[in-house]
């Protein structure tokens, strides 16, 4: 099943029907990137984070501003971009993390509210509701041979993202993280370091956001405040990680590959309408009624309903019980012959008695 995954998704850009597909499919992938880094936070601790749009969109703008500014090459401005939002993700975490709940999820959406604004207002420097434009790292390729390097290129780093997460899902410290999911106050009883463990966590969720992020700008070669810091694209990470399954390894994957599908079919089809929204919200509110636990739990637990329970009895026709019966009696009487029989009592011993 993963191998044929795998090949349907190395072999798109090649049975892709035109640019347009192609492009769709690099958004797509993109989505699952943002959605699996998502996952990092809210998959291990259950923290619900609306403001990974801000380092989405400090991952885009620190790239494009790396390139501009200091003219650094593309790909070492993206990385360094990545670095530095880790960075300045530790003490948003540290602050961040001291709460729980609902006033994490408010603190989140404030910190992609405050990064709007210094990007809008700072125009000298970012390019404010102008816009900023990011140099192309492949200038001589025409625009379908550019959509397929970067459909490449997001896959390379949806696969290290998903190794990452897969290796800390089977270590020690995956296990203290899902402790705090699962009640965080007897987890620090126990005596994991739940702060720490969180606040490492969050800045590695922010690292592989961020990396998401500048690889966007490389591919779009576009920035806007509004789009790179909207709290539609923490929505949709939230979203896309709860339709597949936020405890699985592809599940935000599948809800990337659902939900960034239909939003790119309901932009086409209907413009620019909100529609887009409506359908959107739509869906959140049947998987939280219908689905809490995602789409791939949902079919696992479908599957053991319809497969036939394994019984610790087994059926056995009256051949087997008969042959059963006779060796248990051969070994009975092995048994007995073996053993040898009680001396007849002296008369001495008669005596006594």
């Amino acid at each position: 099943m993963f191998a044929a995954c795998a090949a349907a998704l190395l072999t798109f850009p090649s049975w892709a029907a035109n640019p347009y597909i192609l492009s769709a499919g690099v958004v797509v992938l993109s989505y699952a990137v943002l959605s699996t880094s998502w996952n990092f936070v809210g998959g291990f601790t259950g923290y619900i984070s609306l403001g990974h749009a801000a380092f989405f969109g400090l991952g885009a703008y620190g790239t494009a501003l790396l390139i501009t500014k200091l003219d650094l090459s593309s790909f070492v401005a993206w990385f360094l971009a990545g670095v530095g939002v880790a960075l300045f993700a530790i003490p948003v975490g540290w602050a961040a993390l001291r709460v729980r709940g609902a006033s994490f999820v408010i603190v989140s959406i404030a910190l992609v509210l405050i990064m709007l604004l210094v990007f809008q207002s700072w125009s000298d420097f970012t390019g404010g509701s102008n816009g900023l434009v990011v140099p192309r790292p492949f200038p001589d390729m025409l625009r379908p041979e550019h959509h397929e390097t970067f459909f490449y290129l997001f896959a390379a780093l949806l696969a290290v993202t998903l190794l990452c997460w897969w290796l800390i899902d089977r270590s020690r410290f995956g296990m203290g993280l899902k402790a705090i999911r699962e009640d965080e106050d007897k987890a620090e009883a126990l005596g994991i370091p739940t702060y720490s463990y969180k606040l490492v966590v969050y800045v590695v969720s922010a690292f592989f956001t961020a990396l998401g992020g500048g690889m966007y700008a490389l591919w779009f070669g576009d920035l806007d405040p509004v789009f790179q810091f909207s709290i539609l694209i923490g929505s949709y990470m939230v979203l896309m990680a709860l339709l597949g399954g936020v405890r699985q390894l592809y599940g935000p994957l599948l809800g990337a590959l659902i939900v960034g599908t239909a939003l790119e079919y309901f932009k086409l089809e209907f413009g620019d309408t909100q529609f887009h929204l409506v359908a959107t919200g739509l869906l959140l509110g049947i998987v939280v009624l219908f689905m809490p636990d995602g789409i791939i739990p949902a079919g696992m637990k479908l599957v053991d309903r319809f497969t036939p329970e394994r019984s610790s009895i087994r059926e056995m026709t009256a051949a087997e019980l008969l042959e059963r019966d006779q060796s248990e009696s051969s070994e009975r009487a092995g048994r007995h012959a073996s053993t040898p029989s009680d001396p007849e009592p002296s008369t001495t011993e008669k005596a006594k008695r």
